[in-house]
């Protein structure tokens, strides 16, 4: 019996201690066989606390070929899983949730201001507008509006196709910049917090 398995690179559990196989990976069963592994328990959660704890394909395969002794295990997935538990379901506060997203989005928006503004003081920008302007109309004027104001619009517009996403409007499919980056952080964290329990499990299922 040939069994392929696809180990998924993190797993979140609210409350049940015991891990299945179907909660960790996608399985096929090659051959015409009626067998059904997917309730097959490759690992228990030891303490009734929050952690994150790390089994590896080999700990999943050695629980398969204890239950199916002739059978041939191959993994096209992951090699190592976190299991993040969580004793108890945690209650979501709106609240609370919207007074962060109005903190952090004041931040963001004071932070970008500042940093455009600065930019535009390095750079020069309103002598660059005072010099365009004298070269098409012949005149000086300090902050010519003519200039200025759609230059502010076009800046909003191009950021705002930059990072591709306004409310639940999107210019593409693509994933925005923050995705992109949001991602990139979440894979590289869980392979810092891998490489630390790695770096002390003799066997599976170390907790953090």
């Amino acid at each position: 019996m040939d069994i392929y398995i696809k180990p998924i690179e993190k797993a979140q559990m609210i409350e049940r201690k015991v891990i299945f196989l179907e909660d960790v990976a996608e399985v096929y069963i090659g051959g015409q066989t009626k067998v059904d592994i997917a309730k097959l328990i490759v690992f228990k959660i030891p303490k009734d606390k929050d952690a994150t704890y790390l089994i590896s394909a080999l700990d999943i395969i050695r629980s398969i070929y204890h239950a199916y002794p002739e059978a041939t295990v191959s993994n096209v997935g992951e090699t190592d899983i976190l299991i993040e538990y969580h004793a108890k379901a945690k209650k979501e506060n709106k609240v609370w949730e919207i007074v962060r997203v109005c903190i952090v989005g004041f931040i963001l928006f004071v932070g970008a201001a500042t940093t455009i503004m600065c930019f535009h003081t390095d750079t020069q920008m309103p002598l660059i507008f005072q010099n365009y302007y004298y070269m098409f109309f012949g005149e000086n004027v300090d902050m010519p509006s003519i200039i200025s104001i759609p230059y502010s619009l076009g800046l909003v517009l191009g950021v705002l196709v930059f990072f591709n996403h306004f409310s639940k409007i999107k210019v593409t499919d693509d994933p925005t910049p923050i995705e992109i980056e949001m991602t990139t952080y979440e894979k590289e964290t869980n392979t810092s917090v891998i490489d630390r329990l790695n770096q002390r499990r003799p066997g599976g299922g170390k907790e953090k």
